[in-house]
């Protein structure tokens, strides 16, 4: 028996007995598939099976202008000062208009919910310089903003935030509909950390938590083809198995295959993701040519074990605060180098992101958590991102240290067209202008690239 999963480019296959336990649970809920050729396919998302809602929330506050008395002159500022607030752990300020930037300075103080102490004052990212490609769905949908980048405060009940705007050629002006986003990313799940099931296994044992929902059984039914169902890991291989893996997934290789060996992947449900937040079903490019290498602008402020929550805020952020159909990235790694499942679809697929604007097809992109202007991005961070380089690009045939061109789908370097030859282990930078990912990390991206090739046997 043989269904389809549908792409950009069309339905692809996918055999059901493969799938095992996965696709059991999925038949057994989703309504019929897509006919061939349509935009998306995936089963809808619906209300948990059981225990309730997965917690966290997200608070939206308008800014108000902030009077400068005796100074008619000045630069436009908006701002707002709270405290007594219900929880948040990150941040970040939205506007109507996707299409046009925040020219000026975006300044936040928090008051710790643990301490009652405020922090000093800290910038917060501008410019959220990824997302869809304009003329896509994603990109044209009402509800898409302009957004800065998101910051991780740590537990917060207070914010004092100021928006000031830039002096240009006599002339400043602040975005119109400009409102503070506080998210709360909820606490940790508990899932059980153990294996899970085997595939194959019975639908009855499969486990039916808060997390059981239509969405997320097909999310972990995406990775089906490497995971059993309900997995919060993707274990690492060595390279005989990960080259063994390659062959069942696509065919005996008529040459030398390079590929680097798969590393451990934490999974959506490994890091809570609260799969009724995104659109439903999923959307495929035809194949990754390119590897963009991001920071997340979101702090370094960080402990590892907070990333799961960390993540969780972005995703949130950029989906109820940005409008996206999910989280932009296709990975991201934390300051330990722990690899994490980004946006739904299968981590061995060419899942379409929204990442590098204008540059999202046949692409993928990861981030690194953090700030990488003036830090330095840690070793382990950069190692991971070669480790998940030389997999991902091996599963495609893609040299680490080649070029590949890349048609622009519209942005601020390249038109809309235009083939562009560009690393095949570029910088966000390198595709649309922006200072990700940051200068200390594009200065390490040689450094991966050489530790991509080598990992895949070059």
């Amino acid at each position: 028996m043989r269904g389809f999963l549908a792409s950009s480019s069309g339905a692809l296959p996918f055999t059901l007995r493969s799938l095992g336990a996965a696709c059991a649970a999925v038949l057994a809920l989703a309504p019929a598939p897509p006919a061939f050729g349509a935009t998306s396919g995936s089963v809808p998302a619906s209300g948990p099976v059981s225990g309730g809602a997965i917690p966290g929330s997200t608070r939206s506050l308008p800014l108000v202008p902030l009077s400068r008395e005796g100074d008619p002159d000045a630069a436009p500022e908006q701002g707002l000062r709270r405290t007594g607030l219900a929880r948040f752990t990150l941040l970040g300020v939205v506007w109507d208009d996707p299409g046009t930037e925040l020219r000026g300075r975006v300044r936040v103080r928090t008051r710790s919910a643990v301490t009652g102490e405020w922090t000093g004052w800290q910038d917060v990212e501008a410019h959220a310089d990824h997302g869809a490609d304009p003329g896509t769905a994603e990109r044209s949908a009402r509800r898409v903003r302009g957004a800065t980048a998101p910051l991780w405060v740590g537990a917060s009940d207070g914010v004092d935030v100021r928006v000031r705007a830039e002096k240009t050629g006599g002339r400043s002006a602040l975005p119109s509909g400009l409102r503070l986003e506080l998210v709360d990313p909820g606490e940790d799940t508990g899932e059980p950390t153990g294996e899970a099931p085997a595939a194959g296994a019975p639908v009855d044992e499969v486990p039916r938590t808060a997390l059981d929902t239509e969405a997320a059984i097909a999310a972990s039914g995406a990775n089906a083809d490497i995971a059993a169902y309900g997995a919060t890991e993707i274990p690492e291989l060595d390279r005989p198995a990960t080259e063994l893996e390659l062959t069942k997934l696509q065919g005996p290789s008529r040459g030398k295959q390079y590929i680097g060996p798969r590393p451990k992947i934490v999974t959506r449900r490994g890091w809570g993701a609260d799969e009724s937040l995104r659109e439903r079903g999923f959307v495929y490019t035809k194949k990754i040519k390119a590897a963009f290498v991001h920071h997340t602008a979101s702090g370094n402020n960080y402990t590892c074990a907070q990333a799961p929550s960390v993540i969780r805020g972005i995703y949130r952020y950029h989906v109820k605060s940005m409008g996206w159909r999910d989280i932009g990235y296709n990975f991201l790694v934390d300051k330990c180098g722990k690899l994490y499942e980004g946006r739904a679809g299968g981590v061995a697929k060419a899942v379409l992101g929204a990442h590098t604007l204008g540059f999202n097809t046949d692409s993928m992109g990861v981030a690194v958590i953090g700030s990488h202007g003036t830090t330095q991005p840690p070793g382990a961070a950069v190692t991971a991102v070669a480790r998940l380089a030389a997999w991902k690009l091996g599963l495609h045939g893609a040299d680490p240290r080649a070029k590949t061109y890349l048609t622009s789908g519209g942005g601020n370097l390249y038109p809309k067209g235009k083939k562009v030859r560009l690393n095949v282990m570029s910088g966000h930078r390198d595709g649309y202008a922006t200072e990700c990912p940051g200068k200390r990390l594009y200065a390490k991206l040689g450094t991966a690239r050489t530790s991509a090739a080598r990992y895949q046997g070059r």
